[in-house]
C-alpha cells in the first residue's frame, strides 16, 4: 500500500478589481446573465460566460424546473451551448458567478460535480486547458487553470 497525495493550486484575486481587464468583463458578463436566471426553487442564481478562441463570448443562466431532474446549470447551459453554436472552437476561459436571492453569497462558488464533468469533456475533447474564474455574488474571486485542479480523476473516454 502507498498513500497518494494530490496537490491542487488556485490564485485568489480579492475582488473583480484585480482581474485582468478582458477576465473582469467576461465576469461581468457572467453577473448580469446571473441575473436572468430562472431559480424559482431553489431562489439560488448563477451566470456563466465562455471566451472562446474566435473571441466569440457565450453566456448562460440555470434553468430549474419543476421536475427537478429536468432543470441545467448555468455553466452547462453556456457550455452546451458553445460546443452547439461553435463545435470547432476551443474554450479558453469560463467566469462563473452564483448567489441565493434570499442572502448575498461573498464567497466563491466552483461549480457544481455534473458541470465538472461536462467542463472535463470538453477540456479532454479539446486537448486543452480551461481557465475557470469563479466568485459569489462580490467579492473575492478564485481561479484555476485547468478543470483538473477542481475534478483530478476525472472520468473519460478512455474508461469506455
Amino acid at each position: 500500500m502507498r498513500e497518494i497525495t494530490l496537490q491542487t493550486t488556485f490564485v485568489e484575486f480579492d475582488g473583480l478589481q484585480e482581474l485582468p481587464i478582458q477576465v473582469k468583463d467576461l465576469m461581468l458578463l457572467a453577473i448580469e446573465v446571473r441575473k436572468k436566471a430562472y431559480a424559482p426553487y431553489s431562489n439560488f442564481q448563477v451566470g456563466a460566460a465562455i471566451l472562446l478562441e474566435n473571441h466569440q463570448i457565450v453566456t448562460g443562466s440555470n434553468q430549474e424546473n419543476a421536475a427537478f431532474p429536468s432543470g441545467l446549470c448555468a455553466e452547462r447551459v453556456a457550455i452546451f451551448q458553445a460546443g452547439s453554436l461553435y463545435p470547432d472552437q476551443k474554450i479558453k476561459t469560463i467566469c462563473i458567478s452564483a448567489t441565493s436571492i434570499e442572502k448575498p453569497v461573498l464567497e466563491p462558488i466552483p461549480p457544481c460535480g455534473a458541470c465538472r464533468q461536462s467542463i472535463a469533456e470538453y477540456e479532454q475533447k479539446q486537448q486543452e486547458n480551461i481557465e475557470i474564474y469563479f466568485m459569489g455574488a462580490d467579492g473575492k474571486v478564485l481561479k484555476t487553470n485547468s478543470l483538473k485542479d477542481l475534478l483530478p480523476l476525472s472520468f473519460d473516454k478512455k474508461f469506455l
